[in-house]
């Protein structure tokens, strides 16, 4: 998270290596679009990685979002990629996905001198989001009670692994163990016989972001009609949970849960994954109404008059044969010949794509799903959140800061004049930022 706590929400390591990458061009800056939240203002008090996002997708709407870091090394996610599984790459492409667009300003929230810029910030913010655990936060004077003292009608969203009570609402909780193994996805998405795995780290903090996104937004519009603040937030236990929903509500209810999935007898050989002859992955989705298509599209009609396979019981009691007799016609043919054979019979599918085949997939850049970023050497192009408003632009995206590159910037708009801004340098309430930044 920072300061206090070297824990963060996310499935990050609590010490990461120095970064790695490419310089950025400083020229390059993207021209500031009217938007939906121009003029909003949004104090980024947190770390790596899913409150940091949820600003972002502010930030790409227009609002000015100023991001405070500690001394020293700033946010752990400056380095995440550089840490293992992080693709190895010349770009520091993680911190400028949930940091772009943003001012960035360095604080030691632990200087007394700090307080009166933290107050002066939150003064300023319409919303301010956290993530430091509870005890730490309000130790930094970024407790709900103090924050709102300063500034009623602020909107006030945290964020932490767990939820707000219970026995474990202070401990620390990442992506991986909050959202993903806490949750039951984890246990439920892996085939049978097979050790639980690591999914893809972040997956569940970005996930989480648009949840925090979206409490903010619910109180803003409700700042709108009552001109009052709120205390707005979520947890990674509590959207892992959401996404596992399916299966914890059947717990509820219950329900008798299939065992896990095996591909060679899936509980339903219409929903399951099948590998073309030239050695392409494709994820069938057939509903039980598409039978007679998937059939003639195998090439296979001789099926429809199968007695095992007349209707769903029949289906599914003999999945295996059927898998089976799936299998050997996928791997029979390559995937472009199956991509046109279902499709004529318009049966749902999708080709199993690597993060490689994805970024390079124009479905991607035509719906604004990959976007140009500005202003990094190595990177032109980044990930865009996933909200959209048709007919809306978004903030073209910039590249992030560097580490308290708008330190003097944000102290003189706040109102701090040059003696004293000399001042919060010399006594280490603002240190001077550093006059290069490690390649990124």
């Amino acid at each position: 998270m920072t300061p206090e706590s070297a824990t963060p929400e996310s499935g990050a390591p609590e010490s990461v290596p120095p970064e790695s990458g490419a310089t950025h061009s400083v020229a390059t800056e993207s021209v500031t679009t009217e938007s939906v939240f121009s003029g909003l203002k949004v104090l980024d008090a947190s770390s790596f990685i899913a409150a940091p996002a949820a600003a972002t997708m502010l930030s790409d709407f227009g609002a000015d979002v100023i991001k405070i870091e500690p001394p020293g090394t700033g946010d752990p996610q400056r380095r995440l990629s550089s840490v293992p599984p992080s693709p190895r790459a010349r770009a520091n492409y993680s911190w400028h996905l949930a940091n772009r667009n943003k001012r960035g300003m360095v604080l030691d929230l632990k200087s007394p001198a700090a307080v009166e810029v933290l107050k002066r910030l939150v003064e300023w913010a319409d919303v301010v989001i956290t993530n430091f655990p509870h005890g730490t936060r309000e130790k930094l004077h970024l407790g709900y009670a103090e924050v709102s003292g300063w500034n009623p009608r602020v909107v006030y969203a945290d964020l932490t692994g767990f939820g707000d009570t219970g026995p474990d609402a202070r401990q620390p909780g990442f992506d991986l163990t909050a959202y993903w193994s806490r949750s039951g996805l984890l246990a439920s998405t892996r085939d049978a016989g097979a050790p639980p795995t690591v999914p893809v780290r972040g997956s569940g903090d970005y996930t989480t972001a648009i949840a925090v996104y979206a409490a903010i937004t619910t109180a803003l519009y409700r700042r709108e009609r009552t001109g009052q603040g709120a205390d707005v937030g979520t947890s990674l236990l509590a959207t892992g949970v959401w996404a596992t929903g399916t299966l914890v509500a059947a717990a509820l209810a219950d329900g008798t849960p299939f065992e896990l999935h095996d591909r060679k007898a899936p509980a339903n050989p219409l929903n399951n994954p099948y590998r073309t002859a030239d050695g392409e992955w494709l994820m069938l989705v057939a509903s039980p109404a598409r039978w007679q298509g998937l059939a003639r599209a195998v090439g296979h009609p001789e099926l429809l008059e199968d007695s095992r396979f007349l209707d769903l019981q029949g289906l599914v009691e003999h999945s295996t044969a059927l898998a089976e007799l799936l299998d050997t016609a996928f791997r029979s043919r390559p995937f472009a010949h199956w991509k046109d054979a279902l499709d004529r019979e318009r049966i749902t599918y999708s080709l199993i794509q690597t993060p490689e085949e994805a970024a390079r997939d124009p479905q991607l850049r035509e719906n604004g799903i990959v976007v140009p970023l500005a202003g990094v050497g190595g990177l032109t192009e980044t990930v865009g959140s996933p909200v959209n408003l048709r007919g809306v632009p978004k903030v073209p995206a910039k590249r992030a800061p560097d580490l308290g590159e708008h330190n003097d910037e944000i102290l003189a708009e706040l109102g701090f004049g040059p003696a004293e801004i000399a001042e919060l340098h010399a006594g280490g309430a603002v240190p001077d930022a550093p006059e290069t930044e490690p390649p990124r």
